[in-house]
């Protein structure tokens, strides 16, 4: 097997998250209007990927993290496998093509495309989701040995978190693998819906995270949790203390997160959420800074949410 160099950011520990914003402390609206956000950091310059409103995906650049200037639309979804809701998509540099894969949602099926560009085009290479079944928001995690996984939102007792090893092209699921890592088994997941969604894996000291989302997304109490596991497709255990962000300073129904490094190599967090206290949409990108606590506990810290300001 081909070991696979998936660069979305590197690896890094993840256990407990926690906000040090105050309940007093306000945080500006941002006016970048991306839900389910990804951020790329190449040659340079950030590329921001998410959820418009206006049912298109297009990218977003910066050059420190927040003024964002729109580029164009990145996925052209005139002749793409589906006809609307194409969202929630993550973009990675695959170092061995010396190109650009795409994974979004379209039609409630999980799709891939590729380019040659960070800001696209990017194309379906075969015009067909890589599952049959009615899913979304996948997102990539290659281990160390180069084996690649999928991850996915199902539709099942709610909505739940399923993953399965993928062939060395990156889109093509071996459907013997499928298995169920996440399904609501806390209570702060059921406020609004029965839903885990959103997952993002990584790896540290040879254990496995998933930071994923809990609540329908529309809740003020949609927030974020985490689990660990000894092997990619579990079993996941939940944190105990989940959610570990939910309702930071004044912003309401904050996840779905991606995690990137920076041009210093510093960890950030980007996820989205309400445009207000009022209304659900468009909601808006936030980024945030990580660091971490000393052992034996290692804690995360979220600290400094930023808001991302729209160039006019």
């Amino acid at each position: 097997m081909n070991k696979i160099h998936l660069f979305l950011l590197s690896l890094f520990p993840t256990l407990v998250v926690s906000c040090d914003a105050s309940s007093g402390e306000t945080i500006p609206v941002s006016s970048v209007p991306l839900a389910d956000p990804c951020v790329l950091f190449h040659d340079g310059v950030y590329y921001a990927y998410g959820t418009n409103p206006d049912n298109r995906i297009g990218v977003y650049t910066s050059r420190n993290l927040r003024v964002w200037e729109t580029e164009h639309e990145a996925l052209n979804t005139d002749g793409m496998w589906g006809e609307h809701l194409f969202w929630a998509p993550e973009v990675y540099y695959i170092k061995e093509r010396n190109r650009f894969l795409m994974y979004y949602s379209s039609d409630d099926r999980i799709c891939a495309a590729w380019s040659d560009s960070p800001s696209g085009p990017f194309v379906q290479e075969e015009k067909k989701p890589m599952l049959d079944d009615r899913c979304v928001d996948n997102t990539l995690f290659v281990d160390d040995d180069g084996q690649a996984y999928v991850f996915f939102n199902r539709f099942d007792d709610g909505m739940t978190v399923w993953g399965a090893e993928l062939e060395d092209d990156l889109v093509t699921i071996r459907p013997e693998t499928m298995k169920r890592c996440l399904y609501s088994s806390q209570k702060w997941e059921e406020m609004w819906g029965k839903v885990n969604e959103g997952a993002f894996v990584t790896k540290h000291n040879g254990i496995y995270y998933m930071i994923y989302s809990g609540n329908g997304y529309g809740s003020p109490y949609y927030g974020i949790g985490f689990a660990t596991a000894s092997s990619p497709l579990g079993p996941w255990t939940k944190y105990d203390k989940n959610p570990v962000l939910q309702k930071p300073a004044n912003l309401i129904g904050s996840g779905h997160s991606t995690l990137f490094r920076d041009k210093r190599g510093r960890l950030k967090i980007v996820f989205h959420a309400h445009h207000d206290d009022k209304s659900v949409l468009p909601r808006t990108m936030y980024t945030a800074d990580v660091s971490f606590g000393k052992e034996p506990v290692p804690v995360i810290r979220i600290s400094k949410i930023t808001s991302t300001k729209l160039k006019r």
